[in-house]
């Protein structure tokens, strides 16, 4: 049998894309609530040019960009949405939150969005698949050709460990304090379609991959592959998925402009003819462990020779050293925003410190929500 082509939309410019996952909150309670359908209501009665998308569960709003040139600007949109947002919620008497995963909240009171897919994958998943309480950031850049893609993504799975530990935010789970820096990338990896992409060389490895799935029916199940990163061929992007949600705009702009960055600077490597950097699928995967469990603290593999570095060292040179690239996109503010992560302590870092102090959730999520409100990209 044949296999069907999968055509790319090919960007002539590493055009830039976010969707940003967050949650509603109860003030009193601090527990998730299931308004997003209401909120959403709200604001595309008031604000129709703002672009929300219903999620897995009803009580998340996802705030999806339009199609830029810049770090800043896609950000810009962000704010402006956020705004919307928190005025919409503000009306039901709720907050706007986001982490990678609620602490305390019990999955089994958290009702599924009414969408046909979603009830799909709960019925085919069952216990795993309904604990998904979890929330993240996918960065689209445009890339120019499909045969570009697969090179790019395996280059940037080499960096999965530290776009993982800067947004890394979800310690806490049912209640307790996993010992985990990123508790939502164990739980999501459960998913069968979801967590580390094959390392594909190809194009046409990856629309033969593709057609294995849609005649074993997967693709009718799922809808599409849920990897950590993977094409976009419909918006002639690379996603990244790898970040847990953050609970500020001050550090999603730093991410996603490394994100952006590392994209650029690995499809400049194609052009002057240089190898992209690949590690052995066995070390991306042991680096995606350690960034799940300890986050700043990771000792990360950064050869196929085994040669380790710690994350924070890898992330301080990674600055210095896509600055002028940076600067030539128009993100080297946000991309100097790293360092102040690394200063403060990443989202589990503070979340873990708050609860160890006070033996309690709920000033995690007041903490968080002031986050949302205060943190923004600019000074």
């Amino acid at each position: 049998m044949a296999v069907e082509p999968i055509p790319f939309r090919r960007s002539p410019r590493p055009t830039l894309g976010v969707e940003w996952e967050v949650a509603l909150v109860d003030p009193v309670t601090r527990d998730l609530a299931p308004k997003a359908e209401e909120v959403i209501d709200i604001v595309q009665r008031d604000n129709p040019e703002v672009h929300l998308e219903k999620e897995f569960l009803q009580n998340t709003v996802e705030l999806v960009t339009g199609v830029h040139d810049t770090v800043p600007q896609a950000v810009a949109e962000l704010a402006h949405d956020l705004n919307v947002v928190r005025d919409a919620a503000e009306q039901l008497g709720l907050k706007v939150w986001a982490s990678g995963s609620h602490p305390f909240s019990d999955w089994r009171k958290n009702p599924v969005s009414a969408k046909m897919s979603y009830a799909e994958i709960i019925n085919r998943t069952r216990y795993w698949g309904s604990q998904m309480l979890i929330w993240g950031i996918h960065v689209h850049v445009g890339i120019s050709h499909e045969d570009r893609v697969w090179p790019i993504i395996n280059a940037l799975m080499t960096k999965y460990p530290h776009l993982l530990a800067l947004t890394a935010s979800s310690p806490g789970w049912d209640g307790i304090d996993t010992g985990y820096a990123s508790n939502r990338t164990m739980l999501y990896q459960q998913l069968p379609t979801a967590g580390l992409p094959y390392q594909f060389t190809t194009w046409a490895e990856w629309e033969s991959y593709m057609h294995d799935q849609g005649i074993s029916g997967v693709i009718n199940h799922t809808g599409s592959m849920h990897f950590d990163i993977r094409p976009a061929p419909k918006w002639g992007t690379v996603e990244v998925r790898v970040s847990d949600s953050t609970s500020n705009l001050r550090e999603l702009a730093a991410v996603v402009a490394l994100t952006h960055c590392l994209v650029v600077h690995y499809d400049r490597m194609i052009d002057r003819g240089e190898e992209l950097p690949i590690l052995q699928p066995w070390h991306v995967a042991e680096n995606k462990w350690r960034a799940a469990r300890y986050g700043m603290d990771a000792l990360v593999i950064t050869s196929r020779a085994t040669d380790e570095r710690w994350v924070t060292q890898e992330l301080t040179d990674l600055v210095d050293e896509l600055a002028p690239l940076a600067e030539e996109l128009g993100c080297l503010h946000e991309l100097s925003l790293i360092p102040e992560i690394l200063e403060r302590g990443a989202g589990y870092q503070r979340q873990r410190r708050i609860h160890e102090k006070t033996g309690s959730w709920l000033g995690v999520i007041d903490a968080t929500c002031a986050e949302m409100e205060e943190m923004v990209p600019r000074d």
